[in-house]
């Protein structure tokens, strides 16, 4: 059959029947399924895949590679107008049950073309895992799902690899199938890439004046306790991060859960796909409790009480570092962060970067200490939302991430029975590394804090089709909600 070759959202090919004769295909999925794999997970996918195939000796991967480097590649370049490179990266991958590659370009030094061949039993739509295709905006960011393309057998998907090149392969959704497939990169000339968009960043401010009662009113006693919080900041100092359960009067806590299943909240979905996709509550739409308790989480009442929690200066009455003695600051916490380096390493820190970088995350605006601003203090500030989660839903780490010093905030509602199989915690890892630091599961009336350095990332992992079975139990509850918010001194 014809490869038809298309132009939108950004130019692919489809070629039916790539390898001739039934029974070099399969004896190349038989030599495929022979060799070994690795589980891979990180905040963008979840899958198996083999070592690379460039030297396997196997016969029929070996005459594959041939094949894909000598006149395929030759055919390539004449349909594409791009002059390829002899040599390709090629690796094969298995996708199982709940399985998922999120929204990314591929877009990498060199790589010019991407080829997925399927080796697939029948499938079907409602098997997932279909190679869904976005189309992109002004600013060159994904903006929604324009095609998708259902793996067939022997069937082979090129495109071009550009800053458009926006696709997923969508949750595996089939128990009994596996979604086997080679793919790969060609490799050419490199393109001039635009610069990447920044979105801006959620307002922040400084806290709201208030008086300490509001804490009294809201928070379980054990926390307003002076020697429980002078225990929770040991902890808290030691580890870089604690979890607080039952922080809530139970009362509270049950209004809050109530209020959140108001029909009358407006959500509205956050994008775009290859940075973020949840939901976030309009303020402007809250029931009255809810607005009181995001209050609360702006309150002078409370920066105080989480300065109190950390250590961290807050709050112009919460003690200094100097007044401490505490020169040495934070000691490195069991799960590898670090806590806030003395002034003057900082400011060494910022003299090492070069100021010419714009992509830098640190050169982002919103990325910059809050501590100093024209060299004097600046006034420690808050950013925060009230999201939903439910099945699909996910955060990514991105190059345009801001990282800098900051205590992040998370109290969570509606969590009940939740398992961390279904995906939805947060997880911290170090900036360039797969390997968690740190992981946040979601539980009902717990607030976490965490303390994170310049060098930390964090992401919500991908929520997946194991989520549904809990509306079993829990039939009118399809996910849960979390107050997030970002504290900086």
């Amino acid at each position: 059959e014809a490869a038809a070759v298309e132009p939108a959202p950004f130019r692919h090919g489809v070629i039916p029947g790539f390898l001739a004769g039934p029974a070099f295909a399969e004896a190349l999925r038989d030599e495929l399924l022979g060799l070994g794999f690795r589980g891979r997970r990180n905040d963008l996918l979840s899958l198996r895949q083999s070592e690379e195939l460039g030297a396997r000796p196997e016969p029929h991967v070996a005459a594959l590679r041939h094949a894909l480097c000598e006149e395929f590649r030759a055919w390539l370049s004449a349909v594409t107008q791009i002059e390829l490179e002899p040599t390709i990266d090629i690796s094969c991958a298995k996708y199982e049950y709940t399985d998922v590659l999120l929204c990314h370009d591929d877009e990498l030094e060199g790589r010019r073309i991407a080829f997925i061949l399927y080796l697939v039993p029948p499938w079907e739509e409602g098997d997932g895992g279909t190679l869904d295709l976005y189309s992109a905006d002004e600013h060159f960011q994904p903006q929604q799902i324009v095609k998708s393309l259902v793996p067939s057998w022997n069937t082979l998907v090129f495109f071009e690899v550009s800053p458009v090149s926006f696709h997923q392969a969508r949750s595996f959704l089939s128990q009994e199938k596996c979604r086997l497939s080679v793919s790969g990169w060609f490799h050419g000339p490199s393109i001039v890439r635009p610069a990447r968009h920044h979105d801006a960043p959620l307002p922040r401010s400084p806290h709201i004046p208030c008086d300490h009662e509001i804490l009294y009113e809201w928070i379980n006693l054990v926390y307003l306790d002076m020697d429980s919080q002078a225990q929770i900041q040991e902890e808290f100092e030691e580890r870089s991060e604690i979890l607080l359960k039952d922080f809530l009067k139970k009362d509270k806590y049950q209004l809050l859960c109530e209020a959140l299943e108001s029909k009358a909240i407006q959500w509205s979905s956050r994008g775009p796909a290859n940075k973020r996709l949840y939901e976030t509550a309009e303020d402007d739409s809250l029931p009255d409790i809810l607005k009181k308790f995001l209050h609360l989480l702006r309150s002078e009442a409370l920066f105080l009480l989480l300065s109190n929690f950390t250590g961290l200066k807050l709050h112009f009455l919460a003690p200094s570092d100097e007044d401490e003695d505490a020169g040495e600051g934070r000691a490195d916490d069991t799960a590898g962060h670090s806590g806030p380096k003395p002034e003057q390493e900082e400011t060494e820190q910022h003299a090492e970067h070069s100021p010419h970088q714009p992509d830098q995350p640190d050169n982002i605006p919103e990325a910059q200490d809050s501590k100093k601003q024209n060299g004097k203090l600046s006034t420690p500030v808050c950013a925060g939302e009230l999201r939903r989660w439910t099945h699909g839903h996910y955060t990514l780490v991105h190059d345009t991430q801001a990282t800098e010093f900051a205590l992040d905030l998370l109290f969570f509602c509606g969590c009940e029975d939740w398992d961390p199989e279904y995906g939805g915690f947060t997880s911290y890892i170090a900036k360039g590394e797969d390997e968690e630091l740190l992981t946040v599961n979601p539980e009902d009336n717990c607030l976490a804090l965490v303390y994170r350095d310049k060098e930390t990332m964090k992401f919500v992992k991908y929520i997946n089709h194991h989520s549904l079975a809990r509306l079993k139990k829990h039939p009118n509850r399809t996910g849960f909600w979390d107050f997030s918010f970002v504290y900086y001194e």
